[in-house]
């Protein structure tokens, strides 16, 4: 277990007695809480009935699941430790001399982070959460980087196969995500450059069809035309009037079209 703050220390004893738990049960279920950003919690020990998880306004699930004094108890626990986490600190640190606050285990992470919720890593790669500075720390050999989370909360973490910063895998409330997609930011204590920001993108545009070009349609009106196909055409009119294809004054009106042409 880590460390406790006098504070969180003190509200472990007391949340114990008040619970009828082992301090140890306490504990357990504070670092799930903590690693869960005070949200959400995945947890083991025997006292609670074994695994279990608890979301904050939501589920609760102990191993024994037909237990509902249990699953009561252990959900006010998580409620009351996610109180308590975010009213402070509840892992201690201690001095280092020219180094500012650093945790007892001598930690690799950038001091002013605090104490991280969770840490781990193998083969040369390890990373820590710190969910109230909303800050991810990773190191991979030996070149330090620190991410913003976000609104990420993190409760799960893998390592895949490769060796960059971008083999660890968070899960956190919105799915599984890595390092890579989280803006890395600058300490106060400097050798932390910003990511670049991301290039723009281009704006998609439609094609667009070119110009259809004007042409006034003919009028033929005004186009002369020979006497001879004037009066073929006001030979067939008679025609169609004959016929009665054409009334009086259909064919009283083309003649004159047609006659003011000659």
């Amino acid at each position: 277990m880590q460390l406790l703050t006098p504070h969180a220390d003190q509200a472990v004893q007391n949340l114990a007695q008040r619970y009828g738990v082992s301090a140890n049960a306490v504990e357990t279920l504070l670092a799930a809480v903590v690693a869960g950003g005070g949200t959400m919690a995945q947890f083991y020990h025997s006292e609670l009935g074994g695994g279990g998880q608890w979301m904050q306004g939501g589920m609760t699930m102990v191993g024994d699941m037909f237990n509902s004094g249990l699953q009561s108890r252990v959900a006010g626990l998580c409620s009351e430790l996610s109180a308590l986490m975010n009213s402070g600190p509840v892992y201690a640190q201690v001095p280092r001399q020219g180094d500012g606050f650093v945790s007892q285990n001598n930690s690799w992470w950038p001091a002013e982070l605090g104490y991280p919720s969770s840490s781990g890593g193998q083969n040369q790669s390890r990373y820590a959460y710190f969910p109230q500075a909303r800050r991810l720390a990773t190191e991979t050999f030996g070149q330090l980087a620190v991410y913003d989370t976000l609104d990420h909360q993190i409760g799960g973490v893998q390592q895949q196969q490769g060796g960059g910063s971008g083999s660890f895998s968070f899960s956190s409330q919105f799915g599984t995500f890595t390092v890579d997609s989280l803006p890395r930011v600058q300490l106060s204590g400097g050798g932390f450059e910003p990511a670049p920001a991301p290039a723009p993108q281009p704006v998609f545009q439609a094609p667009q069809p070119p110009p259809v070009a004007y042409n006034p349609a003919p009028n033929f009106s005004a186009t002369p035309q020979p006497a001879g196909d004037i009066l073929s055409a006001i030979e067939r009119l008679g025609q169609l009037y004959q016929q009665g294809v054409l009334s009086d004054d259909e064919f009283r009106q083309k003649k004159a079209d047609l006659l003011s042409r000659l």
